[in-house]
């Protein structure tokens, strides 16, 4: 049980708290979804990025010094940073600063782990003067307060907290995996085993990091200092860092994932394959998803692009636009085809007699006559000639496009010989 903590109290923590979100990744198990683009640059929930969820969790937190490290294919995700995350004030003390890979401590030193993208930046964070540092992952969509976990920290006089979650045995590989005694001290953290085992009094689950850690500010720069000594590390916060600081017996205690939305054990994703990207998204057009993106008590921030609303036109017995159980974004038209089930990002527009079933549209799509579509994901910009059928003859899909293991088709401009959009 997580203790109620005053607001007062949490307050003043978070104003002397520095958010790091590493968003410096590929996520190379998204396939060509990554090839242009960070993870967490690619595009969720239809209308926002994957990085608005960490980013939007420390402003509703009131966390609002945040430094977010990029490397890899990071043009978009810098551009979506600077039109809409600029609402920050820095006469108040407030900023998002976009940290990119420099080459800071030498000609050669592009990040090689999250522990060294950030000893990489020292110097720069050093003159935030926090007392406490917040390390994120860029790429998870979950909601929750920083402030809890903060207060954790504090009264639990940590050197360092890792949120934790309960994850299913099978997926557990993909993860850092925890062991914790009865006072919720961290005593074992292995990155990413080949055979996680249950956690006690559980067959299927285990507990695994969140990609989430509070540091005393002075104890991360000492542990940043000593890894960078060595040469046999990763210089990664799992692999590294957080396994020698339980070694050394420092304390370390783990916090369990509180969702602001009240859900037990909590709405946490990591959209790390075409399958979880594809489901996250497919989730959020049920009647009443885990997920929910109209609570005004903790919205989501993301750049509002200046959009018409979506527009569905024709209604004739063999041409009727229309889109049922599904989410639609500004800027589309359904124009005389049927839509169910499925997502469609902004600027999406569908000729008619199309149908489109069970899918993720990303933005700037559009698809022509006759189409029928299902199981799939279209990433932006591309354009599907008319007749085009996707989703009946997967051993025909397979020829041109990627099909995952549970048989979603990923398609992008490069599979049909088209210009990307950026």
């Amino acid at each position: 049980m997580v203790e109620n903590y005053n607001a007062r109290f949490i307050s003043r923590l978070t104003r002397d708290t520095v958010a790091l979100v590493l968003a410096g990744g590929r996520g190379s198990r998204l396939k060509q979804l990554t090839d242009w683009r960070a993870k967490p640059a690619v595009p969720i929930a239809g209308k926002f990025r994957i990085i608005d969820f960490p980013l939007s969790n420390c402003i509703n937190s009131g966390i609002r010094k945040i430094g977010v490290l990029t490397q890899y294919k990071a043009h978009s995700l810098i551009r979506h940073i600077q039109q809409g995350w600029g609402f920050m004030r820095g006469y108040f003390g407030d900023f998002i600063e976009l940290l990119p890979a420099s080459q800071r401590i030498g000609e050669d030193s592009w990040y090689v782990g999250t522990a060294d993208a950030v000893y990489q930046n020292l110097d720069i964070i050093r003159t935030y003067q926090p007392k406490y540092i917040l390390i994120l992952a860029g790429d998870h969509v979950y909601k929750m307060d920083y402030g809890d976990m903060l207060a954790y920290h504090v009264e639990r006089e940590a050197d360092v907290t890792v949120g934790c979650i309960h994850v299913p045995l099978k997926e557990a590989s993909a993860f850092g995996v925890i062991e914790i005694d009865e006072n919720l001290r961290v005593t074992s953290f292995i990155e990413k085993p080949e055979n996680p085992q249950p956690s006690p009094g559980k067959t299927n689950e285990t507990l695994a990091s969140m990609g989430i850690y509070i540091f005393n500010a002075d104890f991360l720069y000492e542990q940043l200092v000593r890894d960078s000594d060595f040469t046999n590390t990763s210089h990664d916060f799992g692999k590294d860092i957080v396994p020698s600081i339980i070694h050394n017996n420092y304390r370390v205690m783990a916090f369990p994932f509180r969702d602001v939305q009240g859900g037990d054990p909590g709405y946490w994703r990591d959209v790390g394959t075409i399958d979880a990207f594809w489901k996250t998204n497919i989730e959020l057009v049920s009647v009443r998803p885990e997920l929910n993106l109209y609570d005004k008590g903790w919205p989501i921030w993301t750049h509002q692009a200046q959009l018409p609303p979506a527009k569905f036109i024709f209604n004739t017995a063999d041409r009727c636009g229309v889109a049922i159980d599904s989410m639609v974004s500004g800027g589309c038209v359904i124009s005389g085809s049927k839509i169910y089930h499925s997502l469609l990002f902004s600027n999406v527009s569908i000729h008619s007699y199309s149908e489109i079933r069970d899918s993720v549209i990303l933005p700037d799509v559009m698809i022509g006559r006759h189409c029928r579509i299902s199981k799939a994901i279209i990433d932006r910009g591309c354009y599907i000639p008319d007749n085009t059928i996707i989703g009946e003859d997967i051993e025909k899909d397979k020829d041109r496009f990627y099909v995952s293991e549970e048989n979603v088709i990923l398609i992008t401009p490069e599979m049909l010989g088209q210009s990307r959009i950026y």
